[in-house]
């Protein structure tokens, strides 16, 4: 007599991704919109042009002070406990942002902005909330479902951006407060999310590896470098674009739509790039993802049209996808489950890290580094190189170590 194998039953799981997908569209639209005009209107408070991407900066520092802490709650009180807190840091950014605005102050704004980091750190939990209810079949698809929701939040936020940035008659205070609206509605969605608490450890559970010896493991550590290189780039030239192109002679509208289709590109692939991994493997995924950034690197390289920033851009969503979500289920599939709350919160302590130090770079290479915004452009892209490198060696390396390890 045969016996049947049952297929796992991810109907609870299917339900969290799609208020997952939910969130990530509607809530992450408040990241493309800050995105666009945080360096401008940094740029119009900050008494030194060297500074202006320094609120983008702030953000990522707020998201990287937050990811461990924000990591530690949702292991004790659950997913919905962690993204709710990240709702309220979103909602006290825009207040403190719109509040910096209105008075002209700088240090205010960044303030509002490390703030929105809050946020920024819980809306990065999602794609490893997706993966908390789904079988090991469905964990990959359901990560980069999550991720493709934020398709919609490439529409929505440099069109709210468009709509609100001159509302008022000091600029971009009604995107603020747009930012604020959103997080208020958003954080409904929490309430129709079901993922269990993790239970209470046993006096007798295995108490996992330290954080030390986890990321010391060598398809955890090339995961991390993997992540931390597909972010930090994809960010070090997104923060400098809006003032690239205003910088070029192009409109802010034009701004707009150029990271309109830069976030579209990050996301629309994410509806196959789960059946990619599963039919190609993450790695080659991730080592795909890393060649097109070089592409938009290249791309960039070739001339400040508007047309090459479209197609840069498009190509540096499109390898942060494929970089970014290989990445991240290659960390997924690399530790157990009790070693979650201490695995996730490093990583993203770490990439969100990269990511800071990106964001930093990414005004100074733009402002200062050359006389003119065509130099400051290529210093950025330039700047990529030695990371692809880092990330391309890491991954050689590890298909190159035998087959136990």
């Amino acid at each position: 007599m045969t016996m049947s194998i049952s297929a796992p039953d991810d109907s609870k799981a299917k339900r969290n991704v799609a208020v997952l997908v939910a969130a990530q569209a509607f809530l992450g639209a408040q990241m493309p919109m800050i995105f666009t005009i945080g360096g401008l209107a940094g740029q119009s408070l900050a008494s030194n042009v060297c500074l202006a991407t320094l609120p983008i900066s702030l953000i990522v520092l707020g998201s990287m002070l937050s990811a461990t802490p924000i990591s530690a709650i949702m292991q004790r009180w659950g997913r919905r406990t962690g993204f709710l807190i990240g709702t309220v840091g979103g909602a006290g950014g825009g207040l403190v942002g719109a509040y910096g605005l209105y008075l002209g102050s700088f240090p205010v704004f960044l303030i509002g902005s490390f703030m929105t980091g809050i946020y920024m750190s819980a809306q990065g939990f999602y794609r490893f909330a997706a993966a908390d209810t789904a079988s090991d079949a469905f964990r990959p698809k359901a990560i980069s479902y999550v991720m493709a929701g934020g398709l919609a939040s490439a529409i929505i936020g440099p069109q709210l951006v468009k709509a609100t940035s001159q509302a008022f008659v000091v600029p971009f205070l009604g995107t603020y407060l747009t930012v604020i609206a959103i997080n208020v509605i958003g954080s409904l969605l929490f309430f129709m999310i079901d993922i269990p608490k993790p239970p209470e450890p046993a006096a007798d559970a295995p108490k996992g590896r330290t954080r030390w010896e986890l990321i010391t493991t060598p398809r955890i550590a090339v995961a991390v470098i993997c992540g931390m290189v597909s972010y930090a780039l994809m960010n070090l030239v997104m923060t400098s674009t809006p003032l690239a192109v205003v910088g070029c002679g192009f409109t802010e509208g034009d701004a707009a739509d150029v990271v309109t289709s830069h976030v579209l590109a990050m996301f629309a692939p994410s509806f196959f790039t789960g059946h990619l991994i599963a039919r190609f493997g993450v790695e080659k995924i991730v080592a795909l993802g890393l060649i097109i950034l070089a592409g938009a690197g290249a791309v960039a390289l070739q001339g400040v049209d508007l047309n090459s920033f479209f197609i840069a851009l498009v190509l540096l969503g499109l390898g942060w996808n494929f970089g970014f979500i290989g990445a991240t289920t290659m960390l997924a599939g690399a530790h157990e489950p009790h070693e979650r709350g201490r695995m996730q919160g490093l990583n993203d302590l770490l990439v969100f890290g990269g990511v800071t130090l990106a964001s930093l770079a990414s005004g100074g290479l733009m402002n200062c580094s050359g006389g003119t915004p065509v130099e400051g452009w290529t210093a950025v892209n330039l700047a990529m190189g030695p990371f692809l490198v880092l990330a391309g060696g890491a991954l050689i390396w590890l298909a190159l170590r035998p087959a136990e390890d």
